[in-house]
């Protein structure tokens, strides 16, 4: 069992073992897929109004299709994830289900189809049991900023989930549902896993499809799971991968799992870095202690381009946020202003009234970045250092199968602490980013929690397309914080 669940004992239950052994028991039939269900509706109503992780559930479809998958399992014709029960971030479209988005723009919108990631998952007949709270078009460190209010930390509700995918680590953390399927555009699977005690998997960008994900920044976005357990993101992970011909951006030509050479860095200036809470550098270099012990060299390299990781990362993603979100119009569908006196007025209104004021924000800065006058000056330079940034990252990659950091600089804020510094919340980001800046996949598994119980994260990196090692070694070193 992972660490969290040292702190919650009802956790104990089958409702959060591995899906492997689950699965052992449903086919020998010592356990139903309806229990399971029942089981974690139960954890549903017993936490979901304090919490607000689920923005809807889907209770009566969940236990009519666990009835169905029982006769599956019974006939032998069930799937791989017979019994697996899923919630979905905000963010994913569901074919005939709200998807809201986190905001208040789309509080109308019913889904036509299902993301591909989603219909991947049900055609291996996993159950989706919800929708689950975010920030708003995924903009946020801290889920503060959804329009149906902020998500609360299991291990304290004083405390922040961590954003943007909050609603979705905290369903896994109070064992409403073993998997969710979360979002990550500079760190929104990976901060809410370390500041909940749950694993969060960030794929390389182009391994999986994001047909069907509301965009917040296109050249970033990637879809994830978050578990209690690195084998079940790894199995979610297979089947949700691969090609799509609704997205041009997947790689057809992945390319062959490298050997593990045992060689591992750290960036010298994360490690270092003033904001880095003391206990989260000392588990990091407990960490780095124990690959030791397992036969890794770990080397402390330098990364010249820290200080321009966040800025790289803003310019670019408030431009795409910026064009992606002019489609949010009132015209076709979502909200739309009452009794507008005209078109301009139509689309005016409808953005205020629609976005929050962390959506505008971002709108507004990235529109700066693109104008006429400042596109050479913002958005073309934070695309040359982007090049650079990846180029270093890569670089340190043919060297070290892996980098290791600490997924954050601090344990979860409290309630409200960042709401009014904007570059503070942009600073939580700082160690998370860069996986989304290179294109490389990033895994966040639990690294034992602070003085004031709240949990740490302890982040991996590695080379494009190689989640099969990271996964292993995630595997491996979580099993140290059983």
């Amino acid at each position: 069992m992972l660490l969290c669940l040292y702190r919650f004992p009802f956790l104990m239950s089958y409702t959060s073992q591995p899906f492997a052994k689950i699965r052992e028991k449903l086919l020998a039939g010592e356990l139903s897929v309806s229990a399971i269900v029942a089981g974690h509706l139960d954890q549903i109503q017993a936490h979901n109004e304090s919490l607000n992780a689920f923005l809807e559930v889907y209770d009566q479809e969940a236990i009519a299709q666990a009835v169905v998958i029982d006769a599956k399992i019974k006939a032998g014709t069930a799937g791989r994830l017979a019994g697996l029960v899923v919630g979905i971030k905000d963010l994913l479209c569901y074919e005939g289900h709200h998807s809201y988005a986190g905001s208040k723009i789309l509080d109308s919108f019913k889904s036509t189809f299902s993301a591909t990631a989603v219909q991947r998952l049900l055609d291996e007949d996993a159950i989706i049991i919800g929708r689950q709270n975010c920030d708003e078009f995924g903009m946020g460190s801290t889920n503060e900023n959804s329009a149906y209010g902020p998500v609360l930390n299991f291990a304290n509700p004083a405390y922040v989930a961590g954003g943007s995918s909050g609603g979705s680590a905290v369903a896994v953390q109070a064992g409403m549902c073993q998997v969710s399927l979360g979002t990550d555009t500079g760190g929104s699977i990976r901060m809410p896993a370390a500041f909940c005690g749950v694993i969060g998997l960030k794929p390389t960008y182009g391994l999986v499809s994001r047909w069907g994900l509301i965009a917040y920044a296109s050249s970033f976005d990637t879809i994830g799971p978050i578990a209690n357990y690195v084998s079940d993101a790894r199995l979610v992970l297979e089947i949700i991968q691969g090609e799509d011909g609704q997205d041009s951006t997947l790689t057809s030509r992945i390319p062959g799992l490298k050997p593990n050479q045992k060689r591992i860095a750290y960036i010298k200036e994360v490690v270092e870095h003033p904001s880095l809470q003391p206990e989260i550098k000392v588990a990091f270099e407990a960490q780095v202690e124990k690959l030791k012990s397992l036969g890794y060299t770990v080397d402390g390299v330098d990364f010249p381009y820290i200080d321009q990781l966040l800025p790289t990362y803003y310019v670019l993603t408030t431009a795409e946020s910026s064009s992606n979100l002019a489609r949010f119009d009132g015209v076709k569908f979502g909200h739309r202003a009452a009794n507008p006196l005209d078109l301009m007025q139509l689309y005016k209104r409808t953005r205020q009234e629609g976005f929050g004021a962390e959506v505008q924000r971002r709108i507004m800065l990235g529109t700066f970045v693109l104008s006429a006058d400042y596109y050479d000056a913002y958005y073309t330079k934070a695309q040359k250092v982007r090049r650079l940034i990846q180029d270093r990252t890569l670089a340190i990659l043919a060297d070290y199968d892996f980098i290791i950091s600490p997924t954050t600089s601090s344990t979860a804020y409290r309630l409200g602490e960042k709401t009014l510094d904007p570059i503070q919340m942009y600073l939580g980001d700082l160690f998370t980013v860069q996986a989304n800046v290179a294109g490389i996949p990033g895994l966040s598994i639990p690294m034992g929690t602070d003085s004031a119980g709240l949990p740490m994260g302890f982040q991996l990196m590695t080379s494009p397309f190689q989640e099969a090692n990271l996964l292993d070694l995630g595997e491996l070193l979580s099993h140290d914080v059983e």
